[in-house]
């Protein structure tokens, strides 16, 4: 069965997640994505040029916020945990994109673009109006908290927060992004 363009490049991509997800960056090869999608090598040059290019690709993540402007101002921190920990969950690219960022630099990159382009927005939005200056290192500082918490939990898989159902790491982690975000 043929496949068309756009079914090969989404079967590429796909196979990469999978084996820059299980492998990482520096391990996954272009052939064992290749082998994976079930194509040629050639054919996954042709769509994405490299190996950085790809992981570019397959590392490309959106983190979807929804409009938080209905919440509870008071309990914006909590439903923020509740997010993120949803969205690792439901997408392996913030994965590994967090397990590569240390060692490659596109990765890191693509990390930084999240940061800038997706949470200093957002939390300049939901920040007070009267410290809105302070927004971008309120957005690093939650960023410190959600990219450990996804590290411990996702990566390293230290027990203790591992095993945590979702409900107890938003109670645990849900009032320090708050004051992160309300400044109190």
């Amino acid at each position: 069965m043929r496949r068309s363009s756009a079914e090969t490049k989404a079967v590429i991509l796909a196979a990469a997640r999978e084996r820059f997800g299980a492998a990482g960056f520096q391990a996954a090869t272009i052939r064992g994505i290749a082998a994976d999608a079930g194509v040629d090598p050639a054919m996954v040059m042709r769509y994405y040029g490299n190996k950085d290019k790809l992981f570019a690709a397959a590392a490309d993540f959106d983190l979807q916020f929804p409009d938080f402007a209905a919440n509870d101002r008071d309990r914006l921190g909590w439903s923020l945990v509740r997010h993120f920990l949803e969205r690792w969950e439901a997408d392996d690219a913030l994965v590994i994109l967090l397990r590569s960022s240390a060692t490659n630099v596109e990765a890191a990159h693509r990390m930084r673009e999240i940061f800038v382009n997706q949470l200093q927005p957002l939390v300049a939005t939901l920040a007070p109006a009267a410290e809105a200056a302070e927004a971008s290192a309120r957005a690093g500082l939650i960023a410190t908290q959600i990219l450990g918490l996804a590290l411990c939990r996702f990566v390293l898989r230290l027990p203790p927060v591992a095993e945590m159902s979702r409900d107890d790491v938003v109670h645990w982690l849900g009032p320090t992004i708050q004051r992160y975000l309300a400044g109190t």
